[in-house]
């Protein structure tokens, strides 16, 4: 962040009518002193900051130039465009714009939460010996988050990332401990939780009902998916072989009932297994099947939000 106190100095100075000798003679330093702080060669000392700031009529804040509306307004900013490089495949950039981010803002809880993740691989598949590697510095933002943050969001990131760390160095128990406590079950979601504020014969309970099954819809395709592709049991081709027949009988549910909720399974699921194939191995042939069944359902999807756009801002649910 940068101090703009010298600045500031000067223009409160100016505007109260008083000379640098003046100044000097109520912060009890030389003349030189202010002078080289209205330059901005060196700052005030941190003793002078509340005396400074009481003789102009401003706040500490104010008087450093830090506006606090602007600056995380700023910050904002800077994660959209990390998340917008991250997203769109160039994840160096991305880092490079985070790790400056944190540089220049080293105390926003959100910038060290993002800061700490993106080195750490992200929420999955992170490599031991990064988060040990890595763990002094992460353990000291965490603890910086948990002593101050308020954020519930961000808490539960610092939390996530010291279960990480134990998992890493072979404390798996301990790891599992600071889940079981610190993260809530299934049942205690924001969405159940939402669900169950309205009686069951109204219809904001049916809409909540229904974009619960949505979104648990999409979760389940990619849990169901994923224990298929990652059975290591298996011969690969053998595990795509069963994946494909699962995906093609739901495929055929979605295309005969015309069910959002099955729609939205069919397509979550081949669109899992698409990744999976595009990234871990299976052959171009198994990715052009998925992705011509993904791109089947996505047009389904689309053509039932157009008859009725009620659910078109559910999670993973985007009318084009």
């Amino acid at each position: 962040m940068k101090i703009n106190i010298g600045a500031n100095i000067k223009r409160l100075r100016a505007s109260k009518g008083i000379t640098q000798e003046q100044l000097a003679d109520v912060a009890n330093v030389s003349c030189a002193a202010v002078s080289k702080w209205e330059r901005g060669e060196t700052l005030p000392d941190i003793t002078l900051l509340q005396p400074l700031a009481f003789y102009f009529g401003e706040s500490i804040d104010e008087l450093m130039g830090y506006d606090k509306e602007k600056v995380n307004e700023k910050i904002e900013r800077v994660i959209d465009e990390y998340w917008k490089t991250y997203r769109g495949t160039d994840p160096e950039k991305a880092r490079e714009i985070i790790v400056n981010a944190y540089r220049e803002y080293p105390n926003d809880y959100r910038i060290m939460s993002r800061y700490m993740w993106d080195i750490a691989g992200d929420a999955a598949d992170n490599d031991p010996q990064v988060l040990i590697a890595h763990k002094t510095e992460f353990l000291g933002i965490c603890d910086r988050i948990l002593e101050g943050c308020t954020d519930e969001f961000i808490r539960l990131t610092a939390w996530n990332m010291k279960a990480k760390i134990l998992h890493a160095e072979g404390d798996t128990a301990g790891a599992l401990g600071i889940y079981e406590k610190k993260f809530v079950n299934w049942y205690l979601t924001a969405e159940q939780k939402t669900e169950q504020l309205f009686a069951k014969n109204t219809p904001e309970f049916l809409r909540q009902v229904k974009v619960n099954a949505l979104e648990l819809s999409a979760f389940a395709a990619d849990k169901l998916c994923k224990s298929i592709y990652f059975d290591i049991s298996r011969p690969l081709a053998e595990r795509i072989k069963k994946a494909e027949f699962y995906g093609k009988k739901l495929s055929q549910l979605a295309e005969e009932t015309e069910e959002m909720c099955f729609v939205v399974f069919a397509r979550s699921f081949w669109g899992r297994l698409r990744n999976d194939i595009h990234y871990r191995g299976g052959g171009e042939d198994a990715e052009r099947r998925a992705a011509a069944e993904e791109s089947k359902l996505e047009a389904l999807q689309t053509r039932l939000l157009e008859a009725d756009p009620t659910y078109a801002d559910v999670w993973g649910i985007k009318a084009k």
